[in-house]
């Protein structure tokens, strides 16, 4: 291989950080536990930075990552087992390169669906569960968990500590479960895959809105699910959910990189085989009483992505939608949507004073998004020098590059009036 610039190797890396969960997932039963694996992957990419800028970038960057991974998992076990003098045998010969061993991985299974029922065990708190997850699967930082979870980072650092030692003190058995067990662990699996989705969607902090390799990861993770248990109503409404999302992301920044609000898209731009396909799944997902959240929640986007345009969106049926969901689920995040919505049925008065009386939510006391809708709604209702207030405060609590420009513009436009 011929050698690689140190920029290339730094974007090599990045784009094969992407498949940090197929790394980790392939690399944990040889690892023998969870810690030992993300610290072979760990030095695997770290091998990667060392060795990559003198001997050039593999063909397969992730591959050549997870047979390096699997390579360190096993030398920590040679190790291990001379040092108690205990199997003096198990030392084999050499391996063979790396780069030989690469293409031997297209036989190694996609083990990240077993990878999240095991997070998601009923022996872990269900915080616990998605925020595993999302940081063994999807390789995300702490601090990108906690903001998701509105949590601090020490908490979440605290809580997903001591996931792992219970995974490991427990020996929770690595693997999908079977029979009855299996939809008592769906819920969980199912929030795990939405919030994977949600935070490739929206990304919490970045230059970009999005991150599509999570976006799109979650929706793979989807149809695996919906693969796995076609027939169940609340897998359909997750999939339907985030392909209904999803749908919209052509359209969701301009040639600039600029936010583009959901109003003012190009609705012709939408993937609209996925909204077929969606909608198709909506329908299935509705057929049990009482629908489960993520039916009414890919119902909600339903009748987003079926509007001819932003003036004709059915905002009463939403409405109506979103009091359903509260009843069924009942967060600080839905309260806040359905506020938005009863100010676009209503009138921008209902939905301030329903976004005002949520704001004493310890929940929502640093989330971007409740000063930015009330900003929205007081810059409609004609009272300026209250939006800019209401525009400092969603800047001050956002980290997204992206959100931040739009806020920021928002907020100067106000100053010009």
């Amino acid at each position: 291989m011929p050698r690689a610039a140190g920029a290339e190797v730094v974007r090599a890396i990045e784009q094969a950080h992407r498949e940090w969960g197929f790394v980790l997932a392939a690399t944990v039963r040889v690892a023998g536990d969870i810690d030992s694996a993300e610290e072979a992957v760990q030095d695997a990419y770290a091998i990667a930075l060392a060795t990559w800028p003198t001997r050039g970038i593999p063909a397969n960057p992730a591959a050549w990552l997870t047979v390096t991974a699997r390579r360190r998992a096993l030398d920590v076990h040679r190790r291990e087992a001379t040092a108690r003098r205990a199997l003096p045998k198990l030392v084999e010969p050499a391996p063979e390169p790396v780069d030989a061993q690469v293409e031997a991985l297209d036989e190694i299974p996609d083990e990240r669906l077993r990878l999240i029922f095991t997070c998601c065990h009923p022996a872990l708190a269900s915080e616990a569960q998605v925020a595993l997850t999302l940081r063994l699967v999807c390789g995300l930082s702490t601090l990108e968990i906690a903001r998701a979870f509105l949590v601090q980072e020490s908490t979440m650092a605290a809580r997903i500590t001591r996931a792992k030692h219970k995974i490991r003190v427990a020996n929770i058995p690595y693997g999908v479960p079977e029979g009855e067990e299996l939809p008592a662990r769906l819920e969980q699996v199912l929030s795990v895959v939405h919030l994977v989705f949600t935070t490739g969607h929206s990304a919490p902090s970045g230059a970009h809105l999005t991150r599509p390799d999570l976006a799109e990861r979650g929706v793979e993770l989807a149809r695996i699910l919906r693969a796995l248990l076609p027939a169940d109503p609340d897998v359909a409404g997750l999939l339907a959910l985030v392909l209904l999302t999803d749908a919209r992301r052509p359209a969701r920044v301009d040639g600039a990189g600029e936010l583009v609000l959901l109003a003012d898209q190009d609705r012709s731009s939408w993937d609209h085989v996925a909204i077929a396909e969606g909608v198709a799944l909506v329908t299935e997902a509705l057929t049990p009483r009482p629908p489960g959240r993520f039916a009414l929640m890919a119902a909600i986007a339903a009748i987003h992505d079926e509007s001819p345009s932003w003036a004709e969106t059915d905002w009463d049926a939403i409405l109506a939608l979103y009091d359903l969901l509260r009843a069924a689920w009942p967060t600080p995040v839905v309260e806040l949507n359905r506020a938005i919505a009863l100010g676009f049925a209503v009138g921008s008065e209902a939905g301030l004073a329903e976004l005002d009386s949520l704001a004493a939510d310890p929940r929502l006391a640093r989330y971007p998004y409740l000063a930015a809708a009330r900003a929205d709604f007081l810059m409609r209702l004609g009272r300026p020098a209250d939006a800019r207030i209401a525009y400092d405060e969603a800047l001050i609590l956002t980290d997204n590059e992206v959100e931040r420009e739009f806020l920021a513009a928002r907020a100067l436009a106000l100053d010009d009036e």
